[in-house]
């Protein structure tokens, strides 16, 4: 096992991890920005180093400061998080070249994943199920607009080096698909440095739905169950639950084991999540995020699991000790995602917290760095807790997270918590009659 982890990230996921390697017995180095000298990962930590000022670029990524941090402290893996470094497959490249573990899977399978129209041509070849599409780069205007021909439109056109809803354009007809194209081409560019695209059926009320997986390499693979993570704004998810309302437990097995059988396959490591659209009793293949989710502890809620422990015993070597049928699912679980906005303008909202007081009680967790004193930096993701609930079953889940939502304080700056609170009185939302656009028209509709 490993005797020192250093943690190549910030905020609750930083202190997500500082508490996992200390009740593993595993010290822990904590890296950290200027502007974030007094944070709560960097108190705990058996020793911290400051690699740079505010700005991510010139710190949290910045991969010699990482890797000098690591060999000063004589560190012996490098857990990344998410966010940031997670899946940059030169920094692990790098990270391996200094006989340090990367807590993660190789650069190779990053790569692959990465690229999302090699990841699609992957995932067919194992039998995983994807939405009618280009075969590969669309490279031109003629080629675009004969393959939405062929599929029917509305049509999405994306980045292949894609994420967080950057350089995805839809075109609902023939007279937008010029336009969509070129704006999704130019927006990928800027955001990626590549303007490669690709194109797919636009499926009109679909669900997100993902399925997290849990490899050695070694050919042993458990799936753990899925998310609905539909609740979205701007494709950033704001609220996660497990089991999804529309999910059938037959439905369920069949997508998870697809799941595990094409990750065994590609000989993959550590843990993953398979993420789809689904619609009409379909799933679609979307993408495969290469690292932990923000969202992981829903499903450490409704498994008994510790997915970053369960991390840390793979990259160390052990075989995964867990079978398919040790895997049970006990209850629900909702996540709500907290961020440092204004709740009506989603304006960032960072500055000193003047109170907190984190709810308790019976099947509540809390995953935050906050603290009475602390000041929110404004340089870098505004999602500042996330508020995680277990019940027996949905209705009751959603009571427990009404009362947590209602001992929830953060003062002396703004957040979503009022969005949140509003939201699960929603009659729609309590029923679990949602897609990937409905919370976009539910706060429209309360403006």
């Amino acid at each position: 096992m490993f005797e020192k982890i250093l943690i190549a990230n910030r905020g609750e996921i930083a202190l997500r991890i500082h508490r996992a390697c200390r009740e593993m017995g595993i010290r822990t180095v904590a890296v950290h920005s200027e502007a974030d000298a007094n944070a709560m990962h960097v108190r705990l930590a058996d020793e911290s180093v400051c690699i740079g000022p505010a700005s991510s670029t010139l710190s949290y990524l910045n991969m010699p400061a990482i890797i000098s941090a690591a060999e000063v402290t004589n560190a012996d893996a490098i857990h990344p998080g998410y966010g940031f470094l997670s899946e940059n497959a030169k920094f692990v490249d790098i990270v391996t070249a200094h006989g340090i573990k990367f807590i993660g899977p190789s650069a190779d399978h990053i790569r692959l994943m990465g690229d999302k129209i090699a990841a699609k041509d992957t995932m067919k070849k194992f039998g995983v199920p994807c939405v009618p599409g280009s075969d590969g780069e669309v490279k031109s205007l003629e080629e675009a607009q004969k393959i939405a021909a062929e599929i029917g439109y509305p049509v999405i056109i994306k980045a292949s080096a894609g994420g967080g809803g950057r350089g995805m354009k839809v075109a609902e007809s023939a007279e937008k698909i010029s336009e969509a194209y070129s704006s999704a081409r130019a927006e990928s560019q800027l955001a990626f440095g590549d303007n490669a695209v690709y194109i797919e059926k636009y499926l009109g009320t679909p669900r997100h739905i993902e399925i997290q997986i849990l490899a050695d390499g070694k050919g042993n693979v458990v799936h753990l169950g899925e998310r609905d993570c539909s609740l979205q704004r701007r494709h950033q998810k704001a609220l996660e639950e497990t089991p999804s309302p529309a999910l059938k437990p037959e439905l369920r097995d069949e997508i998870g084991e697809t799941v595990a059988s094409a990750v065994r396959e590609m000989g993959y490591e550590g843990v993953g999540t398979i993420e789809f659209l689904f619609e009409n009793d379909q799933f679609y293949f979307i993408e495969m995020n290469t690292r932990l989710q923000v969202e992981h502890p829903v499903t450490e809620m409704v498994t008994g699991l510790d997915l970053v422990r369960e991390q840390i015993k793979v990259a160390a070597g052990h075989p995964l000790e867990l079978k398919q049928e040790d895997i049970t699912f006990s209850g629900h679980s909702i996540e709500c995602r907290i961020t440092a906005e204004d709740p009506n303008t989603f304006a960032a909202s960072p500055g000193p917290v003047l109170d907190f007081h984190a709810p308790g009680g019976l099947g509540v967790r809390v995953d935050s760095a906050l603290y009475a004193g602390y000041s929110v930096p404004p340089y870098y993701d505004s999602l500042i807790a996330k508020l995680i609930v277990h019940a027996s079953n949905r209705d009751e889940c959603l009571l427990r997270l009404k009362r947590a939502l209602e001992e929830f304080v953060v003062g002396g700056i703004k957040t979503t918590l009022p969005l949140h609170q509003a939201l699960i009185e929603n009659e729609e939302f309590k029923a679990g009659d949602y897609n990937i656009h409905w919370l976009e028209q539910f706060i429209e509709e309360k403006r």
